[in-house]
């Protein structure tokens, strides 16, 4: 069967991964997480091949596991993960002057996950577990411990001051 690759998935680089897990269905978790972390998302493309070339499986079915787990993502991430937590805890100590801080210095409206530049992804999630620290932003598995809307400001820029 013949894919399609209009987004340029290096096909080599996945059957590498393939390999490296082993084709069979019950590692095609690690693979998606692998392919993940490689191209920040799940390309479409690469799940329809992924599809292909592990027996027993569909391209249908590789969506249906992408699409189920949160962990997941169809469309780009940016180089930087910021997940804003918004908790109980978080949220009554002030994660949504914060959230709004970093979408008003990042430009990314609300529906939008990932900056215009490409560098940032945003989200918010329930919890974080560390409702001692609220309200928490953690920035690719970095924990920022009772964050302001200036603090916030201030991670931010040293981030784009280190990819300028």
């Amino acid at each position: 069967m013949s894919v399609e690759n209009p987004h340029k998935i290096d096909v080599s680089k996945l059957d590498e991964i393939i390999a490296s897990y082993g084709a069979k269905k019950s590692n095609l978790i690690a693979i998606l997480q692998k392919v993940q972390e490689v191209y920040r998302y799940l390309p479409e493309d690469a799940m329809i091949y992924i599809g292909t070339k592990i027996e027993g499986l569909s391209p249908a079915t590789v969506f249906g596991v992408a699409t189920f787990y949160a962990q997941f993502s169809l469309e780009p991430k940016g180089k930087y993960e910021i997940k804003v937590c918004d908790g109980t805890a978080c949220h009554v100590r002030g994660s949504m002057p914060v959230l709004n801080a970093i979408r008003a210095k990042l430009n990314v409206p609300e529906g939008q996950l990932t900056s215009d530049n490409g560098l940032f992804s945003l989200e918010t999630v329930s919890c974080l577990g560390a409702c001692g620290l609220a309200p928490v932003v953690v920035i690719n598995d970095k924990v920022y411990p009772q964050m302001t809307s200036d603090a916030i400001t201030i991670v931010l820029d040293t981030l784009m001051k280190e990819e300028a």
